[in-house]
């Protein structure tokens, strides 16, 4: 078995393996997929290594954190387990101390356990920034104090949104997503930096840019623009013939970043564990780094806008 290496995951006493386990597709956020599978793909996770496991509410509707909890049954005590609140449907939002609160005891229902390790506000751009500051949070420490929760923290898509909000929050941990790949990464210019100064924690998400770096189209709701979804499909032929597969060097290049404790990636099946797990052992080679740094240059950190108006960057 590839040995799993293990980072510190600052703001916590958490170890937490370099990769996780990202369950947004055992919702079928990506696609229709076998639960059983789903289910083996994760016992087989637990079992190479990965203890990181990160769901939210929002992934099928609930639909993720069910199959996650099922499949979790009797290696509870094996993982670090994550959750969100305050995202329950594309257009659902509520971040009321009231809504944080009964999420919770939902969510701890679904994954059958009294506790999460850590418990993040979901994709924050989308509501009021001082709410979040001054209800939110506040209503996560709660939760902490009373013991159903180990650590709090953060996620969302703008920068300078996450960075404003760990800090006037004081927030353990923060997990940033598609700010930190082969085609984005102003994550280490505009986030690292400040995190970094205050002790914060640091999760990479979506190394793959949903769905962008990999053999398969990206799913029909990517928000990127054509050109960075065509670069995408360059950097995968480019990969193509060194004989290295695409999703297998744009995890190793997100496992290179020391500052991030974990990168989550998804994997509903084992033979995706298995994958992943390749990029343990892999090297990037220096000639077709180079070269994929040539051709992603013309769309380098381009990204969209995300949440509500005033909180775009």
């Amino acid at each position: 078995m590839t040995g799993m290496e293990y980072r510190a995951l600052d703001g916590t006493d958490l170890k937490v393996s370099v990769i996780g386990f990202g369950a947004s597709p055992l919702g079928n956020e990506f696609g229709a997929i076998d639960a059983d599978e789903g289910e083996r793909a994760v016992r087989h996770a637990i079992d190479s290594g990965i203890n990181l496991f990160d769901v939210s509410p929002y992934y099928g509707r609930t639909l993720a954190e069910q199959r996650l909890g099922k499949a979790l049954a009797g290696r509870r005590g094996d993982v670090v387990l994550a959750t969100k609140c305050g995202r329950d449907d594309v257009n659902g939002f509520d971040f009321s101390a009231r809504h944080v609160a009964a999420s919770v005891e939902e969510s701890l229902r679904r994954l059958r356990t009294d506790y999460v390790d850590i418990l993040h506000a979901h994709d924050i751009e989308f509501g009021d920034r001082e709410q979040i500051v001054h209800e939110t949070i506040p209503a996560l420490k709660t939760l902490k104090e009373q013991g159903k929760v180990r650590f709090i923290g953060v996620t969302g898509f703008p920068l300078n949104v996450l960075a404003d909000v760990a800090v006037r929050g004081h927030t353990d941990v923060v997990m940033s997503y598609c700010r930190y790949n082969l085609l984005v990464r102003d994550l280490d210019t505009e986030l690292t930096p400040v995190l970094r100064e205050h002790g914060i924690g640091l999760l990479n998400a979506s190394p793959l840019h949903m769905g962008i770096l990999t053999e398969c189209d990206p799913p029909s709701w990517h928000p990127a623009a054509d050109e960075v979804k065509q670069a995408g499909k360059a950097v995968a032929a480019i990969c193509r013939g060194y004989g290295i597969d695409v999703s297998t060097v744009a995890l190793r290049f997100c496992l290179d970043y020391p500052h991030a404790a974990s990168t989550l990636v998804g994997m509903p099946r084992c033979s995706q564990v298995d994958a992943n797990l390749e990029a343990l052992i892999a090297t990037i080679d220096p000639a077709l780094r180079a070269e994929i740094d040539r051709t992603v240059a013309p769309v380098l950190n381009r990204v969209w806008k995300s949440g509500r108006p005033e909180n775009h960057e």
